[in-house]
């Protein structure tokens, strides 16, 4: 089958019947995974702070700096999450929180390292491209010192969020103090380097027209061919209650079906990212159960504490035993994986 270009892609996002979509995507999926299996990941996130200077204006979430309710968790708090997480055979580790201009890189350096020290076995699969440049901007150092010397402490791949829609004139609308999309590159590409692996991601629903997200489909599968490191692809869509932009476009969450477009449309253009990652925690159960007959083979993770999605109001949560349970029942074998998709245990 030959390559679909953006035009196609654009065509086909618009006017082919969804469950056209849905067939091809699936095609795709059944190439790349033969073996009938879907995977997830039993993890964990940690937001180590919630103090950021970027103030998106599609997040809930954030404090400025000197807000009352802002905090920086300290060593205790995070071992015992990690700790709990070990507990009930996690493997991974998500810690993210924003741009905080009090926290360089030796902060970091030294978590990562004390964290490993004592759970070796957890993978850190953590930050943001955005908050390597920042913490690259508080230590004085070049993006690319910052990677290597964070990769040195402890960080083992370094996940796709703060891509958002990698056109910068969305960017600029809906968060005009993150970096642009060639630095979310850069960063990417850098950590594929030195050998980490990374992921990708897309939040759709705000302001961008179609031809938004087909430019970033095709960046991403682009950056890929230039030396990336992507693992997966994981689109979502913005959950506006709670939120500035939410409240300016008056609008609620994209549609169960707008999202299958886009998922269905991503394994057809994202053509040499072998894995795309439903989204429960924005979808709910029943459409990410759904989407694994429109090109998504992992459901993601357990995620044992998420707090960014939360704070506009959507509260989905599924533990490993009702992701093992809503993956048999799609027809599918359930497997746990680890971050690099290596499969650590199968569930009849």
């Amino acid at each position: 089958m030959s390559r679909i270009d953006r035009a196609e892609a654009l065509r086909i996002f618009r006017e082919a019947p969804l469950l056209e979509l849905a067939r091809r995507a699936d095609e795709i999926r059944k190439e790349l995974h033969p073996e009938g299996v879907v995977s997830f990941v039993v993890d964990r996130n940690i937001n180590y702070s919630n103090i950021c200077t970027c103030q998106c204006r599609f997040c809930a979430f954030y404090r400025a700096p000197g807000d009352p309710e802002g905090y920086i968790l300290n060593r205790k708090e995070i071992f015992d999450k990690i700790q709990e997480l070990v507990e009930l055979g996690g493997t991974q580790v998500l810690m993210q929180g924003g741009l905080n201009p009090d926290l360089d890189i030796s902060w970091f350096e030294n978590l990562f390292t004390a964290i490993k020290e004592r759970f070796p076995k957890i993978t850190l699969h953590s930050l943001s491209p955005a908050e390597v440049v920042n913490i690259a901007k508080v230590s004085g150092l070049t993006m690319e010192d910052a990677v290597k010397r964070l990769h040195e402490g402890g960080l083992d791949s370094i996940p796709g969020g703060g891509a958002e829609v990698l056109v910068d004139s969305i960017r600029k609308e809906i968060s005009p103090n993150k970096i642009g999309w060639r630095k979310w590159a850069e960063v990417m590409l850098a950590a594929a380097r030195i050998g980490m692996g990374t992921t990708a991601t897309m939040m759709f629903g705000s302001s961008e027209r179609d031809e938004d997200i087909i430019e970033h489909l095709f960046r991403v599968r682009e950056i890929q061919e230039e030396g990336g490191s992507f693992t997966a692809f994981i689109p979502w869509s913005f959950q506006p209650s709670y939120t500035e932009l939410g409240e300016e476009l008056g609008e609620g969450p994209a549609s169960a079906v707008r999202y299958l477009r886009v998922l269905s449309l991503a394994r057809i253009v994202i053509d040499n990212v072998s894995n795309i990652q439903a989204s429960w925690v924005t979808q709910g159960e029943k459409i990410a159960q759904v989407a694994l007959r429109f090109g998504a083979n992992d459901l993601g993770s357990t995620m044992l504490e998420e707090n960014v999605v939360a704070a506009a109001g959507v509260s989905f949560r599924l533990d490993k035993e009702r992701l093992i349970t809503l993956i048999g029942d799609a027809g599918f074998t359930p497997v746990q994986r680890s971050t690099d998709y290596k499969i650590i245990r199968e569930f009849q």
